[in-house]
């Protein structure tokens, strides 16, 4: 042990220690020695031994070659020589350091207590000195250990805490999404319903006009008939005939029959697609045509293509590919359809608001909405959305599909919509969905899903 390391190791310790050489000079103590002395520490240095005791140089010779020559512990008595000139007589507690050699002095550790024993008095214990720096050790290694496991714990815990933050979240939005299944089921019952409603009284009228039609044409004739073979009416029939605009009512009835045609065949279609959008009886993996799906939401989505006062009509421009029939679940992928050109709508309807159109020469009263279909091999097709509205920008883009994240006001978004259309393509249909967008130049959504399923039979 250097003199260092002895400070080091004496600094834990209250005993009064001393770390001298077998012939006696000082090489290091602590700071209850120098107490005990009555001295400082810097008075200390370069000293020896016998300037501090009152036994003879012999005695304490003779006590430390004991100590430098013991394997063990090596008990005696010192006399201290105190500052101010009394003494106090010390149990000291001797064993050697660093063992004598013909090139260097033994190095010895002196520990004192203010305990008397018989001068001269020599006792040696089976206890070596470096089991107290062991202990020392131990003591430190056991609060590293006890650091290293509160850490661990530390650890642990925030580790349960992010597990439990996490589960907590994946409950929540368990929860938003049954509520939003429930609802989405809701809505296709009642929309399914109405369209059973709507569609029985219209087949009626739409089945009859044909035979109302005859029924018309055929009374005109009749009139006809009479005009030919009796040309003089009576003054009463013929002030009737002009009354009612004969020759105008015979030309027109033929055109207010086929708009009413026309008008019947229009319901009969929205309700078709009310009814395919809404596809309660294909909750399963089913074999559909895609162009249908997304022709069926155009349709129920075209009152909000049309021109408003404060819009200007959205044009939308297909082109299609010549695709095969999908497996898919036909009434969750309509609802993706449905959510991201719901979600091209508003977009053409904010530029609007903001004056893009006006303020672009190019696309002035020009709002679009192109949707493609290609096929990418045999095993896979493409959908695309794509809108030029105002676009998206980074921040927003990095944020579409989390739950919860809307742009809109409230009360008009959910921030779910986006989220479960990631879901329905990713997780249900095994494709991919991804956004392609540069702010002021719109936005394009790509859809990639595969002709089959892996689960499918």
């Amino acid at each position: 042990m250097t003199p260092e390391q002895f400070i080091e190791f004496a600094r834990v310790l209250p005993e009064p220690l001393l770390l001298v050489t077998s012939d006696g000079q000082l090489l290091a103590t602590n700071q209850p020695v120098a107490d005990m002395l009555g001295l400082r520490r810097q008075q200390l240095r370069g000293r020896t031994l016998f300037e501090f005791v009152t036994e003879s140089a012999n005695d304490v010779v003779k006590y430390l070659q004991a100590c430098s020559s013991s394997r063990a512990m090596v008990i005696g008595s010192l006399t201290l020589r105190q500052n101010d000139g009394q003494t106090l007589i010390c149990r000291s507690q001797g064993a050697v350091i660093q063992p004598w050699s013909p090139e260097s002095s033994a190095l010895i550790l002196l520990r004192l207590e203010n305990r008397t024993l018989a001068t001269g008095n020599f006792i040696i214990l089976n206890q070596k000195i470096d089991e107290l720096a062991k202990e020392v050790q131990r003591r430190k290694q056991a609060e590293e250990e006890l650091k290293k496991v509160n850490q661990e714990l530390e650890i642990r815990v925030e580790e349960r805490t992010t597990a439990l933050q996490e589960t907590l979240n994946e409950l929540q939005l368990t929860q938003i999404q049954l509520i939003q299944a429930e609802k989405m089921s809701s809505l296709g019952q009642m929309v399914a319903g109405i369209a059973h409603e709507i569609n029985n009284p219209v087949s009626f009228i739409h089945g009859n006009l044909h035979h109302a039609h005859e029924y018309t044409q055929d009374l005109l004739k009749l009139v006809q008939a009479y005009q030919h073979f009796c040309p003089n009416t009576p003054p009463e029939i013929q002030e009737y005939v002009e009354e009612i605009d004969l020759n105008f009512l015979i030309q027109d009835i033929t055109q207010l029959f086929q708009s009413m045609k026309v008008g019947t065949q229009r319901i009969q279609e929205i309700v078709k697609s009310l009814r395919n959008f809404s596809r309660l009886d294909e909750a399963e993996l089913k074999q559909v045509n895609i162009h249908e799906g997304i022709d069926n939401t155009l349709m129920i989505l075209e009152h909000r293509l049309q021109a408003r006062h404060e819009y200007p009509e959205i044009k939308v421009i297909k082109k299609y590919s010549q695709l095969p029939n999908v497996t898919c679940y036909p009434g969750q992928l309509n609802q993706v359809f449905m959510n991201i050109i719901v979600n091209a709508i508003d977009a053409l309807e904010a530029s609007a608001v903001n004056g893009q159109w006006s303020e672009n020469p190019q696309t002035t009263n020009n709002p679009q909405i192109k949707i493609k279909t290609e096929i990418i091999d045999e095993s896979w097709i493409m959908v695309s959305i794509a809108d030029n509205g105002l676009g998206i920008n980074e921040e927003v883009h990095s944020k579409l599909f989390d739950p919860f994240f809307t742009t809109k006001a409230v009360g008009k978004g959910t921030g779910l919509g986006l989220f479960i259309s990631y879901q329905t393509i990713v997780e249900k249909h095994q494709g991919q969905i991804s956004c392609f967008s540069v702010p002021g130049k719109g936005a394009e959504f790509v859809i990639r899903i595969p002709v089959a399923q892996s689960h499918e039979i």
